[in-house]
């Protein structure tokens, strides 16, 4: 055994890669399953989930003893998980309360627009927040268009995934580095040029293909529109409001050191960070309590994919633990080749197969565990990256979030957008069409951003 049963905490250089297959497991269930076996998913994705973290804990337990396993759960849940779901579930809620009326005539200088506008409303509300506030007024606006699905593809590429780079609200793995200890305002700071490089580029590439299909394709006749163009008007805009709370209870957590911390089971929680948490729920309530019914049921707003998120996502950051351990033990530890991959004969990254190592992952497994696993095969330790190691941090997030578009699976907005496109009648690309999206449009800029940024 490589650790003593009873010790405290698990030791990565002791573990065998074994340890890492409910991990595995998990990952492929959650990118595989809804594709093969869509209707037994959405039925019992609950316990397949709970399966793969019952296949860590109790070989763990038999393993380690049951003090090992508190320790590890308490801090994988109670220090990362709880405030991870609290953010997701009050930036889900506060943008579900918000909707938008009325319809605009849906036109290639239009469409950039409201391209842009999610992609900048993206950082500051989440790709998830922004991507339900808009993808039905999108709709909307092209529902008079013969064939609109490379709008959404677009929409999919630029306000669900690449928007959300510039601030840890905008994409789940960058919220996760902020609960790490790197700081709110750090990847603005240091991502922008790659960020402005690949919407910039994505917007025009966009209002070209737009352009040129729209004199080619033609549109229905105004009779036959399914939604007149009418003035747009907002219902719910208290949530607003909240979304500006949401925002600076953030901030707050990450720039007020009052130096008071609890301790539970090992775990150390900050007063700073209890309280932002605390606050999120009474936003979540607030939301709920003063967010006209209308509004919600305009939104057709459902609770599921939230429970999704909150059922998966705890499964994760528990068959993580032993992944986590292993890495951070480097080239002692079981995944020492994959450390050794990205890491040269002195000892120091390279940024250019953090990039591509992070972004292939998240492109088809899920861009929040998958960041946190380079995090920490980078050594863990926030100051050390955000400084020394800055340009490999940099490589790790925009691999993370930019490369969570190549599939319909890389990140969570990507299947809702597509659910809800479907719906409305627009003939989606299948799951390997969608790729050659990605190939052909996603990839040349990734090759490119490799050679300026991150050789």
């Amino acid at each position: 055994m490589p650790l003593a049963a009873g010790a405290a905490e698990l030791d990565g250089a002791g573990l065998g890669v074994v340890w890492g297959l409910p991990f595995a497991g998990l990952l492929l269930s959650i990118a595989l399953c809804p594709l093969l076996l869509p209707q037994l998913w959405h039925r019992h994705y609950g316990k397949v989930a709970l399966f793969w973290a019952l296949a860590f804990l109790l070989p763990c337990v038999l393993v380690f003893g049951g003090s090992t396993v508190l320790h590890g759960v308490t801090h994988a849940l109670l220090g990362e998980y709880l405030p991870f779901i609290i953010l997701l579930t009050a930036l889900f809620t506060v943008a579900g309360g918000i909707c938008v009326r009325g319809n605009l005539h849906g036109t290639p200088a239009l469409n950039t627009g409201l391209l842009a506008l999610g992609t900048l409303l993206a950082s500051f509300m989440g790709t998830t927040g922004a991507a339900m506030l808009l993808i039905r007024p999108l709709i909307r606006a092209n529902d008079n268009r013969r064939d609109a699905a490379h709008v959404v593809v677009f929409f999919i590429f630029l306000v669900a995934n690449a928007g959300g780079a510039l601030t840890p609200l905008g994409d789940p793995p960058l919220f996760l580095g902020f609960l790490k200890g790197v700081d709110f305002f750090w990847t603005m700071r240091h991502i922008l040029p790659e960020t402005l490089f690949l919407c910039g580029a994505l917007l025009v590439i966009f209002y070209l293909l737009d352009h040129y299909r729209y004199a080619r394709e033609g549109i229905l006749p105004p009779q036959c529109d399914p939604t007149p163009d009418a003035a747009i008007r907002l219902d719910g805009k208290i949530n607003f409001l909240l979304l500006i709370a949401i925002i600076g209870l953030v901030l707050m957590s990450g720039l007020w050191k009052p130096s008071v911390d609890f301790t539970l089971f090992g775990t150390t929680v900050e007063l700073q960070n209890l309280l932002r948490d605390g606050a999120l729920l009474v936003v979540i309530l607030l939301s709920l309590t003063l967010t006209p019914q209308a509004a919600r049921a305009g939104n057709a707003f459902s609770w599921e994919p939230m429970w999704e998120v909150a059922k998966l996502f705890a499964a994760i950051f528990i068959t993580i633990i032993p992944v986590i351990a292993m890495l951070r033990a480097g080239a002692a530890g079981g995944f020492a080749p994959v450390v050794n991959a990205v890491t040269d004969a002195s000892g120091e990254p390279i940024n250019t197969m953090y990039f591509w190592a992070t972004g292939v992952l998240s492109a088809f497994l899920d861009n929040a565990p998958t960041y946190l696993v380079f995090f920490n095969t980078a050594g863990g330790d926030p100051h050390v990256l955000m400084t020394t190691f800055a340009p490999t941090l940099a490589a790790i997030s925009c691999g993370a979030v930019f490369m969570g578009a190549v599939s319909y699976i890389g990140n969570a907005p990507n299947l809702m957008v597509k659910a809800i496109a479907e719906e409305r009648g627009i003939r989606m690309p299948s799951f390997f069409a969608y790729l050659g999206w990605s190939c052909m449009v996603l990839m040349p800029l990734f090759i490119a951003m490799t050679l300026i940024f991150f050789r």
